[in-house]
């Protein structure tokens, strides 16, 4: 009996997606007339969908074929990973003949390095893994609990992490501020003319100054301190 989410490959490569029997049309059809009730027929240039089928199945099968799409990337990342520890010399020529994109198999081969087997998520796609995939490895753990507990979509944990990042930026934003020092204009030029007097530029004078002054400063207050003790 085959169950639901099977998928028979054949000869003529294509692919059957079989839709639960108890959900099928009642109506028969001819032989050879298209797919068989019940079944998606897959082929390289798209689907052949029986007339008469059921939400139920047509829903169904959309949930297979996104499967499928989300697992292939895995798939083929993992593919061309083996190919470029193992033939070296060679994996590009399998490739050719594959007839496949060797630009989107090197973005699917990166994702795949950074996510050993079995830290990947079944339950999220391998969309959210790859919007995680530049990140250290404690941090992509973070994410990936986050959009599992909270079943975020790819762009709703992409929101999420744009979200964060300027918030970051804000921040080192207002750390960059607190150590600028607003200087009038005219002060400047004094300064420089000062800085060339002794010899040195002006960032380290400025510099050399505040920390002679600072160390003043500090001084008399430690006399002061000890001659009140």
């Amino acid at each position: 009996m085959v169950t639901d989410r099977t998928i028979h490959l054949k000869n003529t490569k294509t692919a059957t997606l079989h839709m639960n029997p108890e959900t099928m049309p009642r109506q028969r059809r001819a032989m050879g007339d298209g797919p068989h009730r019940g079944q998606i027929l897959t082929t390289k240039v798209g689907l052949q969908i029986p007339a008469g089928m059921i939400f139920e199945d047509w829903e169904r099968a959309g949930r297979q074929l996104s499967g499928i799409l989300d697992s292939s990337s895995w798939w083929l990342g993992d593919w061309l990973v083996y190919g470029k520890d193992h033939y070296t010399d060679r994996y590009q020529r399998g490739i050719r003949a594959a007839g496949l994109r060797y630009q989107t198999l090197r973005n699917y081969a990166w994702v795949s390095r950074r996510f050993a087997f079995n830290r990947r998520r079944a339950a999220l796609s391998f969309q959210h893994h790859a919007e995680l995939a530049s990140l250290p490895v404690d941090e992509q753990e973070l994410w990936l609990n986050r959009a599992e507990e909270i079943e975020w979509s790819t762009k709703q944990l992409r929101s999420a992490l744009r979200a964060t990042r300027e918030d970051e930026a804000g921040r080192d934003k207002q750390i960059e501020a607190t150590q600028r020092l607003a200087v009038p204009c005219d002060r400047i030029p004094w300064w420089h003319k000062a800085a060339v007097q002794s010899g040195i530029d002006l960032e380290q004078w400025v510099l050399a100054t505040l920390d002679n002054a600072a160390e003043r400063v500090l001084e008399e207050v430690e006399m002061r301190v000890s001659v009140t003790a």
